[in-house]
């Protein structure tokens, strides 16, 4: 006569991973700091418009380059060299021409016809108008989010809180870093879900953390699977 030994109870098995697909504004955060340190520069050097001008190049062009990130992607870390290399460059002619105008007189009067300035009102708008999406988006994801348990796969979505099951067990993820720079910014990238008994996978962009959360995932129903093979030996 066997007799079936008991389900232990593990730290993995008590345990839910928490999934969160973000949109891509949270990568602006960096012109969201830019804009609040500019509002204080702008403040204190309110008089001096060489400064001001300064101020306005820098945040436009850190601006511009958040863009680029959020427009393209770049694969590798040599595309991203390049890049930043001609960004530093063009930023270093744009300042030289300011305060050393006779260095680069071509560059110093085409400046002084754009004459880009802010003051420090406008910076402080810029910057609560972001502030407030970014706490639209972080109340939103309170209502759409992916949980992991060791048995299954929960999906929560809208304002009544509706919910999807899939199975866990033998779950296949995937994880993709397409853009270095993303990665660089909120270490994040792309998870793939495939439950076992789906027919379609789930795709879950701009998760952050993304190693740490693939970890994991594997470590979890790695566990799961090696104690479900135990106890189907303990019955035999």
């Amino acid at each position: 006569m066997s007799s079936k030994s008991p389900v232990q109870t593990s730290d993995a098995e008590t345990k839910t991973i928490i999934l969160v697909s973000y949109p891509k504004i949270i990568l602006l955060y960096p012109t969201f700091i830019a804009s609040i340190l500019a509002a204080i520069l702008a403040y204190f050097f309110k008089i001096d418009n060489d400064h001001n001008q300064t101020i306005a190049i820098v945040f436009l062009t850190l601006m511009t380059v958040n863009m680029v990130v959020l427009a393209f992607d770049f694969p590798r870390t040599t595309s991203l060299i390049v890049f930043f290399l001609l960004v530093t460059l063009g930023m270093g002619l744009l300042l030289l021409s300011i305060y050393f105008p006779e260095l680069l007189p071509n560059v110093t009067s085409m400046l002084k016809r754009i004459n880009p300035r802010a003051n420090s009102t406008f910076y402080v708008c810029f910057a609560t108008m972001l502030g407030l999406i970014y706490v639209g988006v972080f109340i939103n994801i309170r209502f759409d989010y992916w949980e992991v348990r060791p048995n299954e796969l929960l999906h929560h979505h809208g304002f009544l809180s509706s919910l999807e099951r899939y199975s866990a067990p033998n779950l296949r993820i995937s994880k993709e870093i397409d853009d270095v720079f993303e990665y660089m910014l909120l270490r994040c990238g792309r998870l793939i879900l495939h439950p076992s008994n789906e027919p379609r996978a789930f795709v879950l962009d701009n998760v952050l953390g993304i190693d740490r959360k693939e970890a994991a995932i594997t470590k979890m129903l790695g566990a799961l699977q090696v104690q479900i093979r135990d106890e189907r030996t303990a019955s035999t």
